[in-house]
């Protein structure tokens, strides 16, 4: 998602990934899927299938896992600062682990196509020898509505159209 925020330095833009539930909504669910699987596996237990268990436990262990990893992933944040004079960008999760502040007059954003149409084109900032990574994690929708405001800003987009391939996405 890009969400606007109030600064007084410019315009300030917060990129975060599409979040369908809460890490509540999750964990409610894994309950939900815990009580089912305990049901099951109880009944087949007491039916003689008493080898069904470990098995219950480790697809309810497997499962948490990806849901505790995919909500790590969705807490994914930048924060991207436009000024008069120079752009800042700040990367973190709950809190700011790297930043960067390049000149305005001298910073490019490389806008790589993708090859097929329905994935996201690929953003990045460049100054001199340092390329970042921009909103990598936005889908299409996000990633052309971020252009667009980069667009209007005054800021020098570089589009690059892929190469013609010969395979599936021809």
């Amino acid at each position: 998602m890009v969400e606007h925020l109030n600064s007084p330095n410019g315009v300030r833009l917060l990129l975060t990934p599409n979040r369908s539930m809460s890490w509540r909504g999750n964990v409610q669910i894994w309950l939900a899927l815990l009580l089912l699987s305990a049901l099951i596996a109880t009944g087949m237990a007491l039916a003689g299938a008493w080898v069904i268990l470990p098995f219950a436990g480790l697809e309810l262990a497997a499962l948490a896992a990806g849901i505790y990893l995919t909500s790590r992933a969705c807490q994914r944040q930048e924060v991207l600062t436009i000024g008069d004079s120079d752009i800042h960008l700040e990367k973190g999760r709950t809190r700011k682990l790297v930043e960067w502040t390049l000149p305005r007059p001298y910073v490019r954003v490389h806008l790589d196509a993708p090859a097929h149409p329905f994935a996201p084109p690929k953003l990045s900032l460049i100054h001199r020898d340092t390329e970042i990574s921009l909103g990598s994690f936005l889908n299409v929708d996000d990633t052309e509505r971020l252009v667009h405001l980069l667009e209007s800003r005054g800021v020098v987009i570089e589009r690059k159209t892929p190469d013609p391939e010969i395979g599936l996405w021809f």
